[in-house]
């Protein structure tokens, strides 16, 4: 028995979760309806019943510890259990809940108060939620992958057709837009690649991104060599794709124009972050530009497409003409949430 104060009976009375008080045996001494409700138990039933009668038998060795490890607790800790339990009604029914355990002291000796809240409907949503949701990823990670693929398509038939092409000039123009084709399947391939849909990883993709032209150039032969320098940054599918692009140009034109002349040089990527700002500089130590030459009025289309891209990132772009040629990109990534 417990003997309390009506305020105390009708707190859990009023109580919106099922509480139950329990005493050093592990025996129910007092019940609020929303209990008795929970477990499909008539007014009155659930008082004498020992605990481990609300508890499916399979999980009943584990449960007597939760409660007798807090009335034997020296300091009395209020418990909260985080993890899901099986309750067990009157007909054998299960749901699952979640429990807190607080004990307290009387003149009879210490108790626990047990609310018990039931949760099976929010964990059935939960699980509909992750299937959805996992279908969905699935599902997106397949348009990725298909995009890339017709990206690859267009590419390779860009480079056949450029194969057939005798005017020099408009075979470079060919090349060119198999670079910016190729530029955003990579996007996409690193996104079919990535556990997270909406972020690109792109200092991966920039390494990607650079190697591949190099390659495509042909620096091994002439003597460029890449220098890589990129942290961590990570940028959502509608920064990346502009972004790429513009490295794409830039590097394009450095491996183009650079170096004519001369046997070799240096091609340096960074990246870097401070706070939400990110920086892409694009940088050789080539002949330069000309002295009245101004990127910003060129007719050129890469050079045309950079600033393009530069005022849809609302990016500002920064030219050094020392020691060869540098672009610096800055602008703002917002942080993932």
């Amino acid at each position: 028995m417990i003997h309390t104060s009506p305020d105390f009976r009708l707190a859990i009375e009023a109580a919106p979760n099922g509480m139950l008080v329990v005493n050093r045996d592990g025996v129910i001494v007092l019940a609020n309806r929303r209990a008795e409700s929970l477990f499909g138990y008539e007014s009155g039933e659930l008082t004498g019943q020992r605990i481990e009668t609300l508890v499916p038998e399979r999980f009943r060795e584990a449960h007597p510890t939760l409660a007798r490890s807090v009335l034997h607790d020296g300091e009395a800790r209020p418990r909260t259990v985080e993890r899901d339990l099986h309750g067990r009604r009157k007909d054998g029914g299960e749901l699952i809940v979640a429990i807190g355990l607080n004990p307290f002291e009387t003149p009879e000796g210490r108790f626990v108060l047990s609310s018990v809240d039931d949760i099976t409907e929010r964990r059935r949503v939960e699980a509909q939620l992750r299937a959805s949701l996992r279908e969905k990823e699935v599902l997106l990670k397949e348009v990725h992958h298909r995009v890339k693929n017709n990206l690859q398509v267009i590419s390779s038939l860009l480079n056949l057709q450029a194969l057939h092409l005798d005017d020099a000039t408009v075979r470079a123009m060919f090349e060119q837009s198999r670079g910016r084709v190729q530029s955003i399947a990579l996007v996409h391939e690193q996104l079919y690649r990535a556990s997270d849909l909406t972020h690109v990883p792109f200092d991966d993709y920039l390494r990607s991104l650079s190697t591949s032209l190099g390659s495509a150039h042909g620096i091994a032969f002439e003597g460029v060599q890449l220098d890589l320098d990129l942290a961590p940054v990570r940028l959502a599918i509608d920064l990346a794709v502009p972004c790429g692009l513009m490295v794409t140009e830039l590097i394009t034109n450095a491996l183009r124009h650079a170096f004519v002349g001369r046997e070799g040089g240096l091609v340096r990527v960074a990246l870097a972050t401070a706070g939400d700002t990110v920086q892409v500089t694009v940088a050789d130590d080539g002949v330069g530009l000309p002295a009245d030459f101004d990127p910003r009025a060129s007719s050129t289309l890469g050079l045309d497409l950079v600033f393009t891209f530069a005022e849809q990132l609302d990016a500002d772009v920064r030219v050094e003409r020392e020691g060869g040629t540098s672009f610096h990109i800055t602008f703002r990534s917002p942080p993932e949430c």
